[in-house]
């Protein structure tokens, strides 16, 4: 995605059709989506947006970082490595920070009101690629999740597994070879590998909220895996949400 405004992001990925009455929840679902680069987490949760929005449920695409005022003015600064220079725990602290402002500002209002909120990354990107490949104390990484997240844990995580040399092989073809990788692309196959294995033990330690998607399949079969999961996740807590049957 390119680097650009929130009002112009959300506008871009949230259009209100004419006539548009959408569907919510009595209270939001929260859906972060999560993996290695290359993955495909990008154009499925625009699928998942279209289907979602096609039958009527109300939904909120957002990303990071970025997705409000206050990360987007970080967000340049942490993909063009401006903060690199200063170590992982400067980069930390300021994910950290787009991430408060991120769920206080869209995210936290969204559920509130009964949005659907689909995430492109959240915080389990932070704990791997900070956390884990950047070598921070975990217990700093604990108590800084919690101070950006102030309770705001996603209901369903979805993981994007894919072997990391594919997923640099995508991310080259979508990027072109005019455009140079990003900060986190441009990284070993070694640390990529290890993100892969810290994203799989999220997974094995959370399974309540953590689904493994297999990204290699072709983007049709991951759609359906993602759509089945999702849908079923959104049946299973109707009861305990008041939810009504969503229209057909």
């Amino acid at each position: 995605m390119d680097v650009s405004s929130n009002a112009d992001y959300l506008e871009r990925n949230n259009p209100l059709q004419p006539g548009q009455r959408p569907f919510r929840l009595a209270l939001g679902f929260f859906i972060t989506f999560e993996g290695g680069e290359g993955a495909g987490k990008s154009t499925q949760i625009d699928r998942l947006a279209r289907k979602m929005r096609a039958k009527k449920y109300d939904v909120l695409l957002t990303r990071e970082p970025g997705g409000s005022p206050g990360a987007e003015a970080v967000r340049h600064v942490l993909l063009s490595g401006a903060a690199e220079p200063f170590g992982p725990k400067m980069e930390a602290v300021l994910f950290a920070a787009a991430r408060s402002d991120h769920v206080e500002q869209v995210i936290r209002p969204a559920v509130e009101r009964g949005s659907i909120v689909l995430c492109d990354r959240f915080l389990d990107s932070s704990r791997v690629y900070q956390g884990v490949t950047g070598g921070i104390d975990p217990a700093f990484m604990a108590t800084l999740e919690q101070v950006a997240i102030n309770g705001m844990m996603p209901d369903m995580t979805l993981i994007f597994d894919i072997d990391p040399a594919e997923g640099l092989r995508r991310a080259t073809l979508r990027r072109g070879s005019h455009a140079g990788a990003d900060r986190f692309e441009k990284e070993t196959l070694a640390i990529h590998q290890a993100r892969r294995a810290a994203f799989l033990a999220i997974a094995a330690a959370e399974p309540e909220r953590c689904i493994v998607v297999d990204a290699s399949a072709d983007p049709d079969t991951v759609e359906h895996v993602v759509t089945a999961a999702v849908f079923a996740a959104l049946e299973a807590r109707a009861p305990t949400r008041n939810r009504q049957t969503a229209p057909a």
